[in-house]
């Protein structure tokens, strides 16, 4: 099969898979709305530049699955009330913020196949966008003021700049273990997922309720494996799907799951292909490293990783009440797992 073949096959995947979505938008189309207008409301300030940014990465696409997961939470659970609406923006700041803060970190020029802020508008406004967004999330909190949700929202912040600052560690180490990979991928991306329906559960119910325990370990298990999807997707996808470059976390220096896997099962030959081209943070050798993870089997250990992730996801809602937000939880779990095209 050509590679022009396979980018319109993966092309036309994608754009099923997102289709799959299109019911669970439906299912909360007028809170969904209310926070698509609470964003750039709040994102106001009497600083242009901060709103020029704010607004570009905020509007460059994406499915906005955090501040989704708050709505099918709170609606799963049964929440009477408003504050999800700005809960859900709470997330999606702490989100953005993180976003412009990797890309200056990471020096990555594209995302969602647009520009990056830094690209467009250099390092400094884009970690300054950053660090007003994380402070308006924080004023939200108070809003809320709820001392349970701030208490999980400061300590996954907390954690994310802490696995930020682990990644940055292990940039250019091949000693890295599969456990620590883990660790790095809890933290930086499955933790905010885990945030959002921890605090959407505790809208919803009463501090000590099973559903709370029920909803986070949802959380956490949809975000690693939505992580482990897309450390599989850099080396089999394509960057006219992905909106990114293929190989970017080689050309950074990381080791992801594919790499780990495929270090402990190459050749010595193979191996030192990888070690150089981490060291060098170089993709010169990128088709064929991405040859030596296809054929040492890393690709389907990684792909095996996700799906037990989604199978822990699905698992903690097993005690929750049957309804149509319970049910899209199901649909955005599968979702995911079917980006594994």
């Amino acid at each position: 099969m050509s590679s022009e073949t396979n980018i319109r096959s993966a092309v036309s995947h994608t754009a099923a898979s997102i289709d799959v979505l299109q019911p669970v938008y439906t299912l909360v189309h007028d809170d969904f709305a209310t926070v698509n207008g609470l964003i750039p409301e709040k994102l106001t300030s009497h600083v242009g530049l901060v709103e020029e940014i704010g607004n570009y990465i905020v509007e460059s696409g994406g499915k906005r699955l955090r501040p989704l997961m708050v709505l099918l939470t709170t609606g799963a659970l049964g929440f009477n009330g408003s504050k999800h609406v700005s809960l859900a923006a709470i997330i999606e700041f702490l989100h953005t913020a993180t976003l412009l803060h990797d890309d200056v970190v990471d020096h990555s020029g594209m995302r969602r196949g647009k520009l990056t802020a830094n690209e467009k508008w250099g390092n400094a406004p884009s970690v300054l966008v950053g660090d007003f967004l994380y402070s308006r999330a924080f004023q939200l909190m108070v809003e809320i003021g709820n001392m349970d949700i701030m208490a999980v929202l400061s300590g996954a912040t907390n954690a994310i700049a802490e696995g930020e600052v682990l990644q940055l560690t292990n940039v250019g180490n091949v000693d890295i273990s599969e456990q620590q990979y883990r660790e790095v991928i809890r933290c930086k991306t499955a933790l905010l997922f885990e945030a959002a329906t921890h605090t959407g559960a505790l809208l919803a119910r009463s501090p000590g309720h099973r559903d709370i325990e029920s909803m986070r370990r949802f959380g956490l298990h949809f975000g690693m494996t939505y992580q482990l999807v897309d450390d599989w997707l850099d080396y089999a996808g394509d960057s006219a799907v992905m909106g990114k470059n293929v190989g970017d976390d080689l050309a950074e220096g990381k080791l992801t799951l594919p790499l780990i896997f495929a270090l402990s099962s190459a050749s010595k030959h193979d191996q030192d292909v990888i070690c150089e081209a981490i060291a060098d943070k170089s993709t010169r050798q990128l088709e064929q490293i991405v040859h030596i993870v296809k054929t040492s089997g890393a690709l389907d250990y990684t792909h095996q990783a996700a799906q037990a992730e989604a199978e822990l996801a699905v698992a903690s809602l097993a005690n929750l009440a049957q309804n149509p937000y319970v049910d899209a939880l199901h649909t955005v779990t599968n979702y995911s797992t079917s980006r594994l095209f």
